[in-house]
């Protein structure tokens, strides 16, 4: 660390920064200082993370969906990992679904009040969760009343729950199954969680979803086989996908993804098995689109028709 920036950081110490006085240089130095620590403070979660992940991918296996529950940022950021699992994975909308404090309308406007509200919580939960699903808490401060609400009605009915904070202790913490705490320290604009404790937060969610969807099958290599192709960026990819993993030539793998109907998983099974539409659909089907279990089976089957 520099001179300067040291100076900075002993200034942010003694609680005595004037910001407005900063360079600007000196203003995005000193956050990008603090945000170098997010990772180390993820890196210590990684165990819960870890345990987090297990019962997501058995809640999902058993036929239950994942739903997040947050106010202001933290409800932001869980809306947007949700919205984000089925243009990727190619889930259904519903697979991982994100409830913010206020509905819809606080994604781009501060509903006043909202947080506070123990019974919409509640309610929300008997809105969008069954016994079979899990709930993730998610609330910087560990204390959202909204959050905890939420968090108290599922455990009543044995559904179970994650928590995520960026403190330690929090009553968050001691209401969930699983606990995940990021404990961050103080932002560099006092009290505005949007920084490190959004980062914190949006890692981990990153986390949970993509290492969730990788167990259940829903990637194969570091590929996103599960890609839905609604532009002709993402078309683009699938084909080039289809060649990467089956070895095929660019005109046979577009031939093949039309016959798959641009499915790019069936597609992959068909070239790679020498399977038609229907054996290859199928198959994944029976699997709960669980491309690898599907994958699998067909190799399978394979090697013991060539071994006969």
């Amino acid at each position: 660390m520099d001179t300067n920036l040291t100076l900075l950081t002993e200034m942010r110490n003694e609680q005595s920064e004037n910001l407005h006085e900063f360079s600007t240089f000196e203003i995005i130095q000193l956050m990008n200082e603090e945000d170098k620590k997010v990772a180390f403070v993820v890196e210590k979660a990684l165990p819960q993370i870890s345990i987090a992940v297990s019962k997501m991918v058995e809640v999902i296996e058993n036929g239950g969906k994942i739903v997040y529950f947050g106010a202001g940022t933290s409800g932001r950021l869980g809306v947007l990992d949700a919205s984000e699992c089925p243009p990727t994975f190619g889930v259904s909308p519903e697979l991982f679904k994100g409830i913010i404090a206020g509905g819809d309308e606080a994604l781009r406007n501060a509903i006043e009040n909202a947080e506070d509200n123990v019974e919409a919580g509640k309610q929300d939960v008997q809105l969008h969760v069954t016994e079979k699903d899990l709930v993730v808490g998610i609330a910087s401060s560990g204390y959202t009343p909204y959050v905890l609400g939420a968090v108290e009605f599922a455990k009543e009915r044995g559904i179970p729950t994650i928590g995520i904070s960026c403190n330690e202790s929090t009553k968050l913490s001691s209401l969930v199954d699983i606990a995940i705490e990021l404990p961050v320290g103080p932002e560099v604009l006092t009290g505005s969680t949007r920084l490190k404790a959004g980062t914190a937060q949006k890692m981990v969610l990153n986390m949970l979803s993509t290492a969730t969807m990788i167990r259940t099958g829903k990637v194969y290599k570091n590929l996103m086989i599960n890609v839905q192709a609604t532009n002709q960026k993402l078309k683009n990819r699938s084909i080039r996908i289809i060649q990467e993993i089956t070895g095929t030539d660019e005109q046979t793998a577009k031939k093949t993804s039309e016959h798959a109907k641009g499915d790019t998983r069936v597609a992959i099974l068909m070239l790679l098995f020498q399977v038609d539409y229907i054996t290859a659909k199928q198959t994944i089907d029976k699997h709960n689109d669980n491309f690898v279990k599907a994958f699998n089976e067909l190799k399978e089957k394979t090697v013991k028709i060539n071994f006969d």
